[in-house]
């Protein structure tokens, strides 16, 4: 316990100095990432990974071990894949890939089965880019990040798995560190290092909190714990399909793009997401616990359809025979 405490301080203060500190030589090395008309350094999810994984480590490495070696190291082989692709921009069916192979390397087959096992593959690829996808809003992110992370961390401490709730708890700590950075108007943002990694950390670490009891009732604890991150992405790829555009290009279709445009401000908007994640986060931790039934879930699930029913009606993308202000000026200065 007392280790918890200090392990998660000093990840919390050692983030937010590193975070502040690899911030001028990101934008040195060009570094960085769009918000809104203006350029980031994603120096925050680096140093989310260093610290996160150092902190961790030396529990891990200097005792007798809790089990989560094999998905630190596959955490930090999805964070070097998301860092490849901040520099370089690799296409989403290589990081898709990459995040699979290390996703299926530290399911535990034994407890769930292969057929299980590769479902949760699936979908732990899914959170992984679900959480990739919320890196686009100040602190919207890490918020939802922090969030999770100890909901995680609490299912773990209920099931006794030691190894989980220390790194769970690590995790939110780092990024709770890393917001101070990035809270709006942010000065560094997580990257596709930071957000994959935290998103694939979370999401394993729930398939081991969550391996060997029933399928179905876990399909709906672990909805719950990533109910926001889950409508999101779900809404989004809906609205590029009905809408036309390919599924992998950006646009201003997530729920903070939405919540936006009807005239909330970008603090509000992650706070309001915020508690929407701390909402499912909250019903999934007590169901695991068994302090609610079931059907709590399905409340869950209900709530999300509902929010993602309103504001899928609000529009994002721009009519394409709208033609612009200056066009339809030099147009009448010609047929004039």
């Amino acid at each position: 316990m007392l280790y918890g405490i200090a392990a998660a301080a000093t990840a919390l203060l050692l983030t937010a100095l590193l975070g502040a500190a690899l911030r001028i030589p990101a934008l040195r090395l060009r570094l960085v990432g769009r918000r809104r008309q203006r350029e980031v350094p994603l120096s925050g999810g680096v140093a989310v990974v260093v610290v996160t994984g150092s902190v961790v480590g030396v529990k891990e490495w200097g005792s007798a071990g809790s089990g989560i070696g094999g998905l630190l190291v596959a955490g930090g082989v999805v964070a070097l894949l998301g860092l490849v692709d901040d520099v370089w921009r690799l296409r989403r069916r290589v990081l898709a890939a990459g995040t699979a192979v290390a996703a299926a390397c530290v399911v535990p087959y034994g407890e769930t089965g292969v057929g299980t096992g590769l479902l949760a593959v699936g979908w732990a690829v899914g959170v992984t880019f679900a959480f990739r996808g919320l890196d686009h809003a100040d602190g919207l992110a890490g918020t939802v990040g922090v969030v999770t992370a100890f909901g995680v961390a609490a299912c773990a401490a209920v099931d006794v798995l030691d190894g989980v709730a220390v790194l769970m708890s690590v995790l939110a700590a780092a990024l709770t560190g890393f917001l101070l950075h990035n809270w709006h108007p942010a000065r560094v943002a997580l990257g596709s290092c930071g957000s994959m990694s935290a998103g694939f950390v979370i999401a394993l670490g729930l398939v081991h909190v969550r391996a060997g009891f029933g399928l179905g009732e876990s399909a709906g604890v672990l909805f719950a714990l990533t109910a926001l991150v889950s409508a999101d992405a779900v809404l989004v790829v809906l609205a590029r399909r009905l809408g036309g555009r390919p599924v992998v290009r950006s646009g201003p279709d997530h729920l903070a793009h939405r919540l936006r445009r009807l005239g909330l401000t970008v603090p509000g908007v992650t706070l309001l997401l915020g508690f929407g994640a701390f909402s499912g986060v909250l019903v999934g931790v007590l169901a695991h616990a068994g302090w609610v039934g079931g059907d709590a879930l399905w409340w869950v699930a209900g709530g999300a359809l509902v929010v993602g029913s309103v504001l899928s009606r609000v529009p994002v993308y721009a009519d394409r025979r709208t033609v612009s202000s200056q066009v339809r000026a030099s147009l009448r200065v010609r047929n004039g």
